[in-house]
């Protein structure tokens, strides 16, 4: 085994360790201080719940990439985590506008760009489009970042969900960036990985803590920074040659926040509403509905999205454009089958 293996997997697990020995301690402070998540018209759980679930997922990612990642490879990827971080503790505390939220996003992704050298900056033949000017580069990645982010954060419904396509994405990722060589980002999602599965521990449904909006815009941002670098460079190894199917493999990896996000967006607009207030239209809230209850919708969503990535690998063949409006395609039918059940029975 070869010493950038050995740092990739001892990432993995120091994440994991580190992540499950803090959250106790969170909830065992976010009680004394009664930090707490009370149920409400949007809230998915009764009772009141701690909400810093994401100091802990932070803890153990930055601590992971300081043991065993080239930090000069990645500052400023940690400084742009570091920037939402602060911005999801202080909205945990005090609630942030949605504009001083946004504003700390783009902050952060900007930095990652004009510092840290990474953007999408080619689509690749997505819609025939392929290298993109600079200022529309840097749009569109700013763009990308907020509409993952917000996807994610969107999905943060259900006990164990976003903890679970979380670990599912970054495992994903993970896997193309050793295919890739791509050490770096390799060690940040297997950090990543480790991190979630060692708060699902406690996120599991009776859940005892949450992720809040510290643990989904870190999760969301660092899914995004992994999104854009394939994306960018594709997926190219010495036997396989795909630069640009990155598109497509990006989208599959976080089909179930985005295109369930597109469906809940393009539905409000049809029905006159704001599309970017909070609500109860998403898939999860479709399954609590017909009484299926938090386990077995977060399994039945982790599955969906598992089966999509497998589904993928046959799509790799056609052009990117066909592939990825098949997937499309798939995707809302799947997750319009639960609205229509609920259609028939209120009939």
């Amino acid at each position: 085994m070869s010493i950038p293996d050995l740092n990739i997997i001892l990432s993995f697990f120091t994440a994991l360790l580190i992540t499950y020995v803090a959250i106790p301690k969170v909830i065992f402070f976010s009680e004394k201080l009664r930090l707490f998540d009370s149920a409400g018209k949007r809230a998915s759980h009764e009772g009141s719940i701690p909400v810093f679930g994401g100091i802990a997922i932070f803890s153990g990612i930055i601590f992971s990439l300081l043991f065993w990642a080239e930090i000069e490879n990645i500052q400023f990827i940690l400084v742009s985590v570091l920037i939402v971080f602060f911005v999801g503790v202080i909205d945990d505390l005090l609630t942030l506008s949605p504009i001083k939220k946004l504003i700390g996003q783009i902050i952060s992704i900007l930095i990652i760009i004009y510092l840290g050298d990474l953007q999408i900056d080619n689509m690749h033949g997505v819609l025939g489009v392929y290298e993109l000017p600079g200022w529309i580069s840097t749009l569109f990645t700013v763009f990308v970042v907020i509409v993952i982010a917000n996807g994610f954060n969107l999905i943060d419904g259900v006990d164990g969900l976003a903890g679970g396509i979380g670990v599912i994405a970054s495992f994903a990722f993970g896997i193309i960036a050793l295919f890739m060589e791509q050490e770096d980002m390799a060690i940040i999602a297997f950090s990543l990985m480790g991190a979630l599965l060692g708060f699902l521990k406690y996120n599991f449904h009776p859940a005892r803590i949450f992720m809040g909006d510290t643990g989904s815009l870190v999760v969301g941002m660092i899914l995004s920074v992994l999104a854009i670098n394939v994306i960018r460079y594709g997926l190219v190894t010495e036997t396989i040659h795909l630069p640009n199917k990155g598109p497509l493999l990006a989208i599959v990896i976080l089909a179930l926040p985005l295109f369930d996000s597109l469906r809940v967006f393009v539905a409000r607009i049809i029905k006159g509403k704001h599309p970017l207030y909070p609500g109860r239209e998403h898939i999860h809230h479709a399954l609590l509905r017909l009484g299926i209850g938090h386990t077995h919708t977060s399994l039945i969503l982790c599955a969906f999205a598992i089966i999509l990535i497998v589904f993928s690998y046959l799509l790799l063949e056609l052009n990117v454009n066909k592939s990825i409006a098949l997937l499309a395609v798939i995707s809302f039918s799947l997750l319009l089958i639960p609205f229509y059940i609920l259609k028939d029975k209120s009939k």
